[in-house]
Order: C-alpha cells, then sequence, then structure tokens
C-alpha cells in the first residue's frame, strides 16, 4: 500500500521528494533502485524530518511505535496521516504520541490493495475509483483534512468522510469479517488428514471466496484485535445465520434455503450493477 502511494505520487507528480523507511534496510534501498524512493531513511524518525506530509502504512498494531517515534521529528506545519484498516485505535494512539501535532493528524483508510504485499507490486494508479475514507476528529484542523483530501482525489479516489466509531464498525462488516471467515476457512481445511486431496479439488468458487487467506496473516491478526469488538457482533451474527442454515439442512427445509440464497444472490448482483434480472 505504501509502495502503491509513493508510485501514485510519483506518476502525478504530486511530491517533490520521497523518503521512506521500512524496518528491513533491504526495502529501502529497493524502493530507491525502482524509482519509489528519492532516499530511504535509517528510522522512521530521520524519515519524518522535515517532510511536508508523513504517511504511515503499517499494521496498524505497529502504529502507536511509530506515532511515538515521529512525535519529535514533526515540523510545526508537517501534516501527518496513516493507511490502516482500522481508525478507532489509530485516533486513540495519535492523541496520545502527538500532542499539539495531533490537530494535523488525518486519519485515512483507503479501500484498495490486493492480499500480496511488497514493493515489486506497487501500482500507481491502485487509488484509481477506490474509495478513501477520512475520518478526521473534532480537534483535527478543517485547512489539513482539505488538504489530506484533496490529495487523495488527485490521485483518483473518491473520498467518503465518517467518524472513526463508524468506520471500524462499517468495515468489521465487509472487510474485516469477511478476511476472518477467509482464514478461518481455509485453516479449517488445511486442518484435516484430507487437506491436499480436498484442496487439489478446489474450483474458482473455493478460490474466489479464500483468495483474501492469503493476505499477511501479522497484519490481520492486528486488525482482528484491533477491532475485536465489532467484528466479535459481526460473528456472533452470522454464526446466528449459519445455524438457521444447519437447522434447514437437518429439516430438509428448502423454504428458509432459498430464502437465504435469493437475499444474497439479489444483493450480490446489485453490487456489480446487475440488478435482479442478470
Amino acid at each position: 500500500m505504501g509502495g502503491s502511494f509513493a508510485a501514485a505520487l510519483r506518476r502525478r507528480n504530486l511530491a517533490t521528494s520521497i523518503t521512506g523507511y521500512d524496518v528491513d534496510p533491504a526495502v529501502g534501498a529497493r524502493g530507491v533502485r525502482m524509482g519509489l524512493l528519492d532516499a530511504a531513511a535509517p528510522d522512521c524518525e530521520q524519515a519524518a524530518r522535515q517532510a511536508d506530509l508523513v504517511v504511515l502504512a503499517a499494521p496498524v498494531g505497529a502504529m502507536p511505535g511509530l506515532l511515538s517515534e515521529i512525535a519529535g521529528a514533526l515540523g510545526p506545519t508537517a501534516i501527518a496521516t496513516d493507511l490502516g484498516s482500522t481508525k478507532v485505535d489509530v485516533v486513540s494512539a495519535a492523541r496520545r504520541a502527538l500532542g499539539p501535532a495531533f490537530a494535523r493528524f488525518v486519519p485515512a483508510h483507503p479501500i484498495a490493495g490486493g492480499e500480496q504485499p511488497g514493493l515489486e507490486r506497487a501500482d500507481p494508479n491502485l487509488f484509481e475509483g477506490c474509495t478513501v475514507v477520512i475520518a478526521p476528529t473534532s480537534e483535527t484542523r478543517a485547512d489539513v483534512a482539505a488538504r489530506v483530501e484533496q490529495l487523495w482525489r488527485s490521485c483518483g479516489a473518491h473520498v467518503v468522510r465518517m467518524d472513526a466509531d463508524e468506520h471500524d464498525r462499517m468495515l468489521a462488516s465487509v472487510s474485516h469479517l469477511p478476511h476472518v471467515l477467509a482464514f478461518a476457512l481455509v485453516a479449517h481445511i488445511a486442518g484435516q488428514p484430507d487437506a491436499q486431496r480436498k484442496l487439489a479439488l478446489a474450483g474458482p468458487g473455493f478460490r474466489d471466496s479464500t483468495r483474501i487467506a492469503a493476505s499477511s496473516p501479522a497484519m490481520w491478526r492486528d486488525i482482528a484485535l484491533a477491532n475485536r469488538d465489532a467484528i466479535g457482533q459481526e460473528l456472533r451474527a452470522l454464526i446466528a445465520v449459519l445455524q438457521r442454515v444447519d437447522q434447514a439442512l437437518s429439516a430438509g427445509d428448502p423454504r428458509i434455503l432459498q430464502e437465504l440464497f435469493e437475499l444474497a444472490s439479489r444483493a450480490r448482483r446489485q453490487m456489480d450493477g446487475r440488478g435482479d434480472g442478470a
């Protein structure tokens, strides 16, 4: 995600100089060789020093530490933002770490990207047409939030504002829960004695529905824990639906299955703009 953001800024001439930092120095050096970065810093504090904009593109579990490290390096007019998939925890960490500079921190979440990490997959057009949620607080300076929004629009994104609580509740349904389910389904099969035979027979349906299980386990562990209350509520509600399915199967009741499958099929077709008649 960070590499794609750097590539998008570079492609659109939105930055005069880009300095990056990664816990693995080889990644920063590779970013310079690829032309994504002008320089690679030895630590995040050095990367943030003298920057006009500091973008934290890291797992949400790493955000508190990163925010503490950059706090003393932020200039008096520097803006900070993040690309994290949860917002309540990141906002709380930023408020604790940044002090007066918290007014220049803009929580953000681009709803984009794939399951495979790495600079080699950086895509300058990744954010074209995607939704970016901006979650400013009452303390966020209006002009600073507007500048970050405009930057995302310049990268081709559609910007939506919502508060951090609403963001986490919404994303628990349509992002976090699907990842938990994909991991759980593949782990369920992988733990069986005949897992390899079953997986060898997996077709496009299984591959499509579990693609995201190839995502970073550490990153999604942090997301799940950070948003555990909202994900837990969604998971318990889904378990209730699965129990209805189990009861319908046990009773041989086609009516409940038909109603449930029709509701899901109709909603999924409407997502693609195909309507009920597709």
